[in-house]
């Protein structure tokens, strides 16, 4: 369990960081904040200007991370491309799927490449492997035998190498992969905890960052996902943020902490998709850089490191987010393609992915989307962000590209 640590000396300072200007998120009267953020101190700064609404909506270069190749299987490698190209055609045709139409090769929403892991803690059917052995991973929604999912791959993908009885193959059911949904009010605001845009149910702030230029490294930022600080691309600069969320009775302004700030839009048209990653611009009085959880003695604060880690399949670990509070887990699959399901007919494709199952319990459920995913060691580097998860499994994206797509750097 993460320790509890004193609360640090490094906390954000007014000279610091710039607040959000007041003409675009003035407090109301009725406001019941700990702290005021425009208390004497806070005023006598000058607050950066916002970018006009022309220059928000930008939509960050997505571009694949390069990532180690050696001792990667070119065969495996390629079928994983070409389950990933038709996974790609099936969301920009747009057909949305019923139930009873997830059969052959439609029943297929996701690929990776792993490594040999016993069948009962992957939940998978596959191949006797040997322990390391690299291997495909092919997450699918109902229950299937492995020959069906060869027969797919082969007649409806065009992929005959299939075929080979030797691929070593591991069938993960995971169910429909959805972008999933701490509930008290809390300030200074810990990550971990409810948070939302006001017009979404309610999610997790993962944590504390700043930009990494000016104008934007004066500012003290939230960490989290499009789809809940910035309502999947249907939000605008300067949108209220509550915490906690509005499924969870927060309300603006009584409830605000930040303004929308900046958002990766999200790929909707069978385009490919590396974040579901967004920022709020905090009063820097109202949150803080620790997360928390419960326990027996109440809550418990802690820190995180700043410095990103890598992905690897079998690392162990954790998370503290709004509903299932702190989990530790296992990395599965560090290369993941997934189809995410975010409701009224809309998929997107994500490239890259981290796959996470729970130890003891599932790792996640609706509403912890947004927390942060660090390594389970006293180190606790960063790995990923939490944004999506079905069939007891945990999708998260890689925090390497979450930083370079959102330009910031952690404050934690």
């Amino acid at each position: 369990m993460p320790a509890k640590k004193k609360k640090s000396k490094e906390e954000p300072q007014s000279a610091a960081f710039n607040d959000p200007p007041e003409e675009k998120a003035e407090s109301a009267a009725e406001d019941a904040f700990d702290d005021d953020p425009f208390d004497e101190e806070a005023a006598a700064e000058a607050f950066d200007s916002p970018p006009e609404q022309d220059d928000f909506a930008e939509a960050a270069a997505m571009t694949e991370e390069d990532t180690e190749s050696f001792g990667v299987d070119e065969g495996l490698l390629d079928m994983k491309q070409q389950i990933e190209g038709f996974l790609m055609q099936g969301i920009a045709e747009g057909g949305l799927q019923t139930e009873s139409a997830y059969e052959g090769a439609n029943n297929i929403v996701g690929v990776g490449l792993g490594s040999g892991l016993p069948d009962q803690e992957l939940g998978a059917e596959g191949l006797d492997v040997e322990p390391g052995q690299q291997v495909l991973n092919v997450y699918v929604v109902e229950p299937t035998s492995m020959d069906q999912v060869k027969s797919a791959m082969v007649d409806s993908m065009g992929i005959s190498a299939a075929s080979d009885d030797r691929v070593p193959i591991n069938v993960i059911v995971s169910g429909e992969i959805d972008a999933n949904s701490h509930r008290f009010r809390i300030r200074p605001a810990p990550g971990g905890v409810s948070v939302g845009h006001f017009r979404v149910t309610a999610g997790t702030l993962g944590c504390l960052a700043t930009g990494r230029r000016a104008p934007r490294n004066r500012r003290v930022l939230m960490l989290s996902n499009n789809h809940v600080i910035a309502n999947s691309n249907n939000a605008r600069f300067g949108d209220c943020i509550t915490q906690p969320g509005r499924f969870d009775g927060g309300r603006c302004n009584r409830d605000r902490i930040a303004i929308l700030e900046r958002f990766v839009p999200i790929n909707f048209a069978g385009g490919v998709n590396f974040v579901d990653a967004a920022t709020g611009w905090c009063w820097h009085r109202l949150v803080r850089r620790e997360l928390v959880y419960r326990s027996s003695s109440g809550l418990r604060f802690f820190r995180v490191s700043s410095r990103p880690t890598g992905c690897r399949v079998g690392m162990y670990v954790g998370k503290t987010g709004r509903t299932t509070q702190l989990r530790a887990g296992r990395i599965t699959d560090c290369r993941a393609s997934v189809r995410v399901n975010y409701g009224g007919g809309r998929r997107a494709l994500f490239r890259d992915q981290i796959v996470i199952r729970g130890l003891g319990g599932p790792f996640s459920a609706g509403g912890d989307s947004g927390s942060l995913v660090w390594s389970w060691n006293s180190r606790r580097n960063p790995v990923g962000l939490l944004f999506a998860g079905g069939g007891g499994l945990t999708i998260a994206n890689k925090i390497g590209y979450v930083l370079r797509f959102l330009d910031i750097r952690l404050l934690t």
